[in-house]
């Protein structure tokens, strides 16, 4: 088999790094315990295993006027202090993956909340799905911020859509340990794999 049919006939993989913004990190305004750690981790995985992965995409809350998404007395539930806010420093992605240099970047929530990359566009207005039907994409790797919301909200769609899909465990935070387990719990139930980066850079 030529070099060119063995790349055809491989089952097309792409990283999906979630929302890994100084937002969602200590000292954002959302803050995630851990969350400047799981950036450095991301940033050294992607560094060690770039070539594992066809198409490398990037998602980023980028919140203009959210709506009921933003409160002055949030719950934490629904509703939740100002985070990602366009144009501001901590909506850009984290200084950790300033090397990452992505295929494809999606921005997500303008005007409404979004939890899932599957609800972020690109440049062209490409959404998630799009991108990865362009690319020809099979399976996918879910990484980033937080594990609890985005990074579970994104997992259950790319696994929805027929993708083969694991969240690496070491590379994603939750909110809080509790919510953190519930997230895991209802992913390994919908068919979502849960492996660690070390497991996923060995298959």
């Amino acid at each position: 088999m030529s070099e060119s049919e063995s790349t055809t006939a491989r089952t097309r993989r792409a990283l999906i790094v979630v929302d890994v913004q100084p937002t969602f990190c200590e000292g954002g305004e959302l803050g995630v315990e851990g969350g400047n750690a799981v950036a450095e981790r991301i940033a050294d995985f992607a560094r060690g295993h770039r070539d594992r992965y066809d198409v490398v995409v990037t998602t980023q809350d980028w919140h203009v006027d959210p709506g009921d998404h933003w409160s002055p007395s949030p719950d934490f539930v629904d509703t939740w202090p100002p985070h990602g806010i366009a144009g501001t420093p901590n909506a850009e992605l984290h200084p950790a993956l300033a090397d990452l240099a992505p295929d494809v970047s999606l921005k997500k929530g303008e005007f409404e909340a979004a939890y899932s990359g599957f609800e972020g566009v690109d440049t062209q207005g490409r959404a998630l799905a799009d991108v990865l039907r362009d690319a020809g994409v099979a399976e996918v790797d879910v990484v980033g911020l937080a594990e609890s919301h985005c990074v579970r909200a994104t997992a259950l769609d790319a696994h929805s859509l027929g993708l083969t899909t694991r969240v690496l465990t070491d590379l994603t935070a939750p909110v809080t340990p509790e919510l953190g387990e519930q997230a895991r719990t209802e992913l390994r139930a919908a068919g979502v794999d849960l492996v660690s980066s070390e497991d996923a850079a060995s298959r």
